[in-house]
C-alpha cells in the first residue's frame, strides 16, 4: 500500500518549497511546524550525511477545521497530526519531489465514521494540492 501522494516538479528547491506552501494554503492547510532534516543531519551527523541526503524538509500541515472534527471524534488522533508533507531534492537532482501523507492511513487505525469522513476530505484536499504542484510547475 502506498501511504503518500507524490508530485515531482521541475522547480528549484526554494521554489518547490514555496509552491508547496501555496498549494497547501489554497486547500485550507497552514504550516504548524517545519523540520529542516538536512540541517539536523549536518548538526548531528556531519556534513557528509547532510550532503548524502540533499535538501529535505518536513512541513507539518494542518487544516484546523478537519483537525477539530478528527479530534472531536477521537482525541487520540492528535498523535497522527499534523499531516506531514515532505519536500526533498537529492544532491545534483534536476527535480524536486513532494510527498504528502495519505490520510487513509488514519482510517486503518480507527473505527470512527467521523474519522473516515475527515480522512476522505483531507485526502481530497491533499490530492488537489499535489495536482496543483504537478500541473502548475
Amino acid at each position: 500500500m502506498s501511504y503518500t501522494y507524490t508530485a515531482v516538479v521541475p522547480l528549484s528547491w526554494k521554489d518547490a518549497v514555496e509552491k508547496t506552501r501555496t498549494a497547501l494554503a489554497a486547500q485550507g492547510f497552514g504550516i504548524l511546524s517545519e523540520i529542516d532534516v538536512r540541517a539536523t543531519f549536518a548538526a548531528k551527523l556531519g556534513e557528509d550525511a547532510a550532503e548524502a541526503l540533499g535538501d529535505y524538509v518536513i512541513l507539518g500541515a494542518c487544516n484546523p477545521m478537519l483537525a477539530s472534527r478528527a479530534l472531536a471524534a477521537e482525541p487520540e488522533m492528535g498523535a497522527l497530526l499534523p499531516c506531514n508533507v515532505v519536500v526533498r531534492r537529492g544532491t545534483g537532482a534536476a527535480e524536486t519531489t513532494v510527498h504528502a501523507i495519505d490520510p487513509q492511513t488514519m482510517v486503518q487505525l480507527s473505527d470512527a465514521p467521523a474519522v473516515r469522513e475527515v480522512a476522505e476530505d483531507a485526502g481530497t484536499r491533499l490530492r488537489a494540492a499535489m495536482a496543483e504542484l504537478a500541473g502548475g510547475a
